[in-house]
């Protein structure tokens, strides 16, 4: 369990690389605060536990997370396939959904220890409860921003293009492959001027 709880701590790096090609690609507007607290954060974080609390209760949040993962990278990969995938992939906001529930379950997880005594330190259960708790209202606000609109701004927005071009579908899903981010726009100037150019 200490060999998996490794792998786990080292695939918070594989992950941060994400941030890494953003900007070597000046995409920096695919890098939200969710974006750099969650990378920057979960490699010191799981530092803590794969050296001072390998295996046991520690694990439970680690494979959850390592599970839901799994749905979201395989959600980002058929979106970068191209269109003839993206439209089925309707299932995005249930993707947001499940990470907030991800979390609540961590919450319950670690904090059954306030009441329960297994000899599981106690600084831990905070530690792994209020990064639960935290990244619990960073979705939540996530999935306010991209799914919870005023109507008629919705109703617009399903009728007429951006300013830059780019449109969303009524499922919230939009034409590229996005990432924590709202993700409204083409980043190809050379499409953003053929869009708007085609708009007039």
């Amino acid at each position: 369990m200490v060999n998996i709880c490794w792998w786990y701590y080292f695939s918070k790096f594989t992950e941060f690389m994400d941030t890494i090609f953003f900007v070597l690609r000046k995409k920096d507007r695919h890098i939200s605060t969710l974006h750099v607290i969650h990378h920057g954060v979960m490699p010191m974080s799981v530092w803590f536990g794969v050296k001072f609390t390998p295996g046991g209760h520690s694990t439970f949040f680690g494979l959850l997370n390592t599970f839901v993962h799994i749905i979201m990278y395989a959600y980002y990969l058929l979106a970068a396939l191209g269109p003839n995938v993206q439209k089925y992939l309707w299932w995005k906001k249930y993707l947001t959904t499940l990470q907030m529930l991800q979390f609540l379950a961590i919450m319950l997880h670690a904090f059954q220890l306030l009441f329960i005594d297994c000899n599981y330190p106690k600084a831990f259960v905070w530690w792994i409860g209020m990064h639960a708790v935290m990244f619990f209202f960073l979705f939540k606000e996530f999935y306010k921003q991209q799914y919870t609109k005023p109507s008629k701004q919705a109703a617009g927005a399903q009728s007429k293009p951006s300013v830059n071009g780019s449109s969303k579908s009524s499922n919230g899903y939009s034409k590229q492959s996005d990432y924590y981010i709202n993700s409204n726009g083409l980043s190809r100037p050379d499409l953003v001027h053929r869009a708007t150019a085609g708009a007039h």
